[in-house]
């Protein structure tokens, strides 16, 4: 049994053991605009859930994370762009940017057209929150970031990850389980 599970009917055990009255709605948790699990969210009125923490990808941790590499040098400014992609990702997802991570690769052997200006790519994983608006406020915010180096927006793309549970790792597991 999902541990999920065992909460809920852990959570309506001592609720009935206590004869406290709650009332309670059951609605599907959606994971992905693509797909809506059969498992049900049991809510509270007071609006808490026992399996939300588990089940809504705004609220898992680990994720996102972006990958950048560009062939210019962005010296003792790396650590900034660094923080500000963080905080672009955080507002633009509605993640906990505790959960967020970044990882920059400058001066690095890149080539966009053909050409050796100035370039950047990127690929950014998230579990949930991948959507074309939140898309183009990354790209928009990450675009800003690097004009000062000399990269122009049109030599710069940023790919854009929708990741399944089961294929994201952390603390020792996948986040489905």
């Amino acid at each position: 049994m999902h541990l999920c599970h065992r909460s809920i009917l852990l959570l309506i055990g001592l609720l009935s053991f206590a004869s406290l009255s709650f009332s309670f709605s059951i609605q599907p948790i959606q994971i992905t605009p693509f797909s809506t699990l059969t498992l049900t969210n049991l809510k509270m009125s007071s609006g808490f859930s026992p399996c939300e923490l588990n089940s809504h990808p705004s609220a898992l941790p680990g994720d996102p994370s972006l990958i950048l590499v560009t062939n210019v040098d962005l010296g003792d400014k790396k650590l900034e762009v660094m923080k500000a992609c963080s905080k672009a990702i955080q507002k633009a997802t509605g993640k906990p940017e505790a959960y967020i991570a970044v990882a920059i690769t400058d001066n690095a052997d890149v080539i966009f057209g053909g050409s050796d200006d100035p370039t950047a790519l990127g690929n950014l994983y998230s579990i949930g929150a991948i959507t074309m608006e939140s898309n183009g406020e990354i790209h928009a915010s990450v675009s800003d970031l690097l004009k000062p180096f000399g990269v122009d927006t049109s030599r710069m793309y940023i790919n854009f990850f929708d990741m399944p549970r089961a294929n994201v790792g952390w603390n020792g597991k996948t986040f489905a389980g």
